[in-house]
């Protein structure tokens, strides 16, 4: 599989989890955007950048790589995403159907690439641990932005 399909499959379980969630899902036209869908979440718009993790054999774990690729036909272009890109990163582990829900500041906040541990037989759980399947963190979130009054602007 290419990396698009892999990505477009990751997308795809993200919507069926979100709809599962009873939230709307939103898919915005073409791929320019720095997130891949929009979750309204009890009325409050949530952005989403999804990500599909592949099995690494060398160290068992699976990895994604937290940087934005923009390609064409000649180059291939890397960049760090932006705090303000959107607001979690979604990171399908297919094998597994699950995904770790990661705010974007701990997203962007690994180097180049998150491994997540899948392994059972560890001392201490990793880093990633905590955002395995905690799709609760998008929906307090939503409760916080939905608290936040925008100042009104006001015309002359």
């Amino acid at each position: 599989m290419d990396t698009k399909l892999k990505g477009d499959i990751a997308e795809q379980a993200a919507i069926v989890h979100a709809l599962k969630r009873g939230w709307g899902v939103l898919k915005p036209v073409g791929d320019r955007l720095p997130y891949d869908l929009a979750f309204d979440v009890e009325g409050t718009l949530i952005k989403i950048q999804v990500k599909y993790a592949w099995f690494d054999e060398p160290s068992s774990n699976y990895v994604v790589d937290n940087r934005r690729t923009k390609t064409n036909r000649r180059f291939m272009l890397r960049e760090v995403y932006k705090a303000s890109d959107f607001d979690f990163a979604l990171v399908y582990v297919e094998t597994l159907d699950l995904f770790y829900v990661f705010p974007v500041d701990v997203f962007i906040g690994y180097g180049s690439e998150i491994h997540l541990v899948e392994a059972e037989k560890r001392q201490r759980k990793p880093r990633s641990a905590k955002y395995r399947d905690a799709w609760d963190f998008i929906l307090e979130a939503a409760v916080c932005k939905e608290n936040v009054v925008p100042l009104p602007i006001g015309f002359p």
